[in-house]
């Protein structure tokens, strides 16, 4: 059978549109359409049935799916197995999910390194979906992932990167600023908490909710850039990890603060399918990633 059928196939399921899994293929929407008909034909099942505006797949499309994704995902890094790896002549490109903190710490300096020994490479950064991690590392959506521990698929490689503590960030004029910060002065404060989700709850605030405590939360945002600026204008307070903290203090007018919560280190890992182990160039990115991160997300110390 024809290897670009399965290809469809992939499309057409991770998309729930052929439309989209056409544009994402870079041919026609008819072409999906016969594609998915010869498919249908040999499975003899519909594989995909209209569910209003987008299609859902059959049991049988979902049964076979994650099997298809694992044998497209890994021939094709078979492909760049035993091929030699010039960074200056690459013309690769990898897809990264990483949150806002790793983003504003690594992107710089590695496309700084890009620029310099790999200007061929192309990235695209992207937020991380949690729950669809594993999927999207084994389809090839997603080269790599940096985040905090998660449970994932066994197809799935992990490294530990570094961890962190959690610091209080105001401004450096606060009242508070120059004193220890106790645990009522941090409840009795505003706060700015950052999430790349619109609800759920953040780690300092589920374990103050343990504790049957909670904070006065002012401002929900997506970013701690943002957030940093905030805060070195008013009374609010963000709590975030210290290396972040440390590095917005370069720039803007901040204090930090022991939390006054005792927390577990924050824990950061990197994600990639087991299949780019010894793809040369994947490890290659990796190998930067990974020094980039030692380097910027280390906290300096007094």
């Amino acid at each position: 059978m024809d290897l670009n059928l399965f290809k469809v196939f992939d499309a057409v399921y991770r998309a729930n549109s052929l439309t989209e899994a056409a544009k994402d293929l870079h041919i026609t929407q008819p072409a999906v359409s016969n594609a998915l008909a010869r498919l249908r034909e040999h499975f003899d099942d519909p594989l995909f049935v209209r569910r209003g505006r987008r299609i859902a797949p059959t049991p049988l499309a979902d049964s076979i799916a994650s099997d298809i994704a694992n044998s497209l995902i890994t021939l094709q890094e078979s492909l760049h197995k035993g091929q030699e790896f010039d960074p200056s002549t690459s013309k690769r490109q990898f897809t990264i999910c990483m949150g806002d903190p790793i983003e504003f710490v690594a992107l710089p300096d590695l496309i700084t390194q890009l620029q310099r020994h790999a200007p061929g490479i192309k990235l695209q950064s992207q937020r991380l979906i949690r729950d669809q991690l594993s999927r999207q590392l084994i389809s090839g959506e997603v080269s790599m992932a940096v985040d905090i521990p998660q449970p994932v698929d066994n197809s799935i490689q992990q490294q530990f990167l570094f961890k962190d503590n959690l610091c209080v960030l105001m401004r450096q004029d606060h009242p508070l600023s120059g004193q220890t910060l106790s645990l009522k002065q941090y409840l009795n404060a505003g706060h700015i908490t950052v999430s790349g989700r619109s609800r759920g709850v953040v780690l300092e605030d589920a374990t103050l909710n343990r504790k049957g405590l909670n904070r006065h939360i002012i401002l929900r945002g997506q970013s701690y850039y943002s957030a940093s600026h905030i805060v070195a204008t008013s009374d609010l307070f963000l709590t975030l990890p210290l290396h972040l903290a440390q590095r917005f203090q370069q720039f803007l007018a901040l204090h930090t603060a022991t939390l006054p919560l005792k927390m577990p280190a924050l824990e950061m890992m990197m994600y990639w399918h087991r299949s780019a182990s010894n793809d040369t160039a994947h490890e290659w990115l990796r190998g930067r990633i990974q020094d980039i991160i030692a380097q910027n997300a280390t906290p300096k110390t007094n």
